[in-house]
């Protein structure tokens, strides 16, 4: 498994550069995107894969991965909004995309498909239904946890 880097400077560093491999389009996008998640969930922690196919950011009630309840999954397509256990997530409105056994997303335009209400309701709907609640009174924190050697181009 990969492991975090050894580089020097801060996780924020660190993510500014990974988000710099992309088309400055996208590297907008996600950067934006991520502003707004951090304004909607901001006790969580954010963990950080700069992985083969992704740049995945996930936002989690603790440091452990399986407490994760959306990343934005970032390629040089664009970005979506994954929502981890999306399968057990009520979607009257049939915004959720994939056919996999857990993970739903919804590809996000910009921070503004955040506020879109089925959007907003199935994150609201995620947060309820995580095993381990988010904190209360404290700011989230960035960990880089994986960085790929070899990764598919991010423009």
């Amino acid at each position: 498994m990969p492991q975090p880097s050894r580089q020097s400077g801060s996780p924020a560093s660190q993510l500014a550069g990974f988000i710099a491999k992309f088309d400055p389009g996208v590297a907008r996008t996600i950067r934006a995107c991520r502003a707004a998640l951090r304004k909607l969930l901001p006790t969580a922690i954010e963990l950080v894969y700069d992985n083969y196919n992704f740049l995945a950011i996930g936002y989690c009630a603790t440091e452990r991965t399986s407490d994760c309840i959306v990343s934005l999954a970032c390629s040089a397509k664009g970005v979506s909004l994954c929502y981890v256990h999306g399968t057990s997530l009520p979607d009257p409105q049939g915004i959720l995309l994939g056919s996999g056994n857990q993970t739903r997303f919804v590809r996000l335009a910009g921070p503004e498909t955040l506020k879109v209400p089925a959007v907003a309701a199935a994150l609201r709907a995620a947060v309820k239904l995580s095993s381990t609640p988010l904190p209360v009174g404290r700011r989230g924190s960035t960990i880089i946890k994986s960085i790929s050697a070899k990764q598919r181009p991010r423009r």
